[in-house]
């Protein structure tokens, strides 16, 4: 197939173009490389791709309309969009680049899939999304209508969006609810990383909610597989869906929303001494309490996903702590 992904310089946007380009398929990645996080990072996830022959890069912000409707002109049998602007505590100070990224960009692929007939538009959702919900594990089928930053209400946005575009021009559309993703070239923002760097800096780390956090933890490698899987099974209407019960996660159009996490939620303590041991140092702990948009806990019922199209995480989380710090060695030289 000819693919289209978006956010390719990024975390999750990087594995999943290698997982399609180790299989065969012509790649076209595209981002605007922006400096939310260390732009040279991105630029050497850029470096591992660009040798394929089977890949070509777009330097594209999916906000540029003009851009965007010259990169479909090219024509793509699927879409994965991944580009987005990230982060909870982020929104809540520049909330105005979340609606340019996330809705304004998130319309121009809508646009390019319609009118240039994609077979398929799988995108990213976030477990953000359930906010204040607490009945776990969180399903699909789920109410989501109560987000606590504008980041987890922006991609609630997208998936109405993208349901519109599947009701009204039949587009098949799948959304991914991603569910705290790590893994070797990790973002700097992101808690594993910002860890490993204070720990081997001799510095303490900030532990919010006083440490009283569970997270779905998901290898990236998991994470990229199960993209690849939701791309290859096109959404389909649910012949069962019920109007008078409607279930937020299917539809009488092709419209699909699924989870994608590991299904085993860990204590962040354990987390930290996991990633202690592996470095083979302690460190020190400022508990503070719950940031501003966070939430307690989080934990992924995938069986829908693993139903539906195969997807099965099967990395530990002492495995994909043990993975992270060996890239983090490797990539700094520490």
């Amino acid at each position: 197939m000819k693919v289209l992904v978006t956010g390719a310089a990024g975390f999750i946007g990087y594995h999943v173009a290698q997982v399609l380009l180790e299989r065969g398929d012509t790649v076209v990645g595209l981002d605007n490389l922006n400096d939310y996080y260390d732009v040279t990072l991105k630029e050497a996830r850029l470096a591992r791709l660009q040798p394929h022959e089977r890949f070509r890069f777009e330097h594209v912000d999916v906000a540029d309309r003009p851009a965007m409707e010259r990169v479909f002109g090219d024509g793509f049998d699927r879409v994965i969009h991944l580009a987005a602007q990230a982060g909870v505590r982020y929104s809540i100070e520049n909330p105005h680049s979340y609606i340019d990224s996330n809705v304004v960009g998130f319309m121009n692929i809508l646009e390019g899939c319609r009118y240039n007939a994609v077979e398929h538009l799988t995108y990213a959702s976030t477990s953000s999304v359930y906010g204040a919900n607490t009945a776990m594990p969180f399903s699909e089928s789920q109410g989501v209508n109560h987000p606590l930053a504008i980041y987890a209400a922006t991609k609630k946005a997208n998936e109405m969006m993208a349901h519109s575009y599947a009701h009204l021009f039949r587009l098949p559309t799948t959304g991914l609810r991603f569910f705290t993703v790590y893994g070797p070239w990790g973002r700097p923002d992101m808690a594993l990383f910002k860890f490993t760097k204070a720990i081997l800096n001799g510095e303490p780390i900030d532990v919010f909610n006083y440490g009283e956090h569970k997270r779905d933890f998901t290898f990236v490698d998991d994470i990229a597989q199960g993209v690849v899987a939701a791309n290859d099974h096109t959404a389909e209407p649910d012949p069962d869906w019920d109007s008078d019960n409607p279930d937020p996660a299917s539809s009488n159009a092709p419209y699909r929303i699924y989870n994608i996490g590991n299904n085993k939620p860990v204590d962040l303590m354990r987390y930290i001494e996991v990633l202690e041991q592996e470095l083979g140092r302690s460190v020190e702990r400022n508990l503070l309490p719950m940031q501003p948009g966070d939430v307690p806990d989080t934990w992924a019922d995938a069986s829908a996903l693993q139903r539906d199209c195969g997807y099965s995480p099967d990395t530990p989380v002492e495995e994909g702590v043990r993975r992270f710090v060996q890239w983090y060695r490797d990539y700094y030289g520490v």
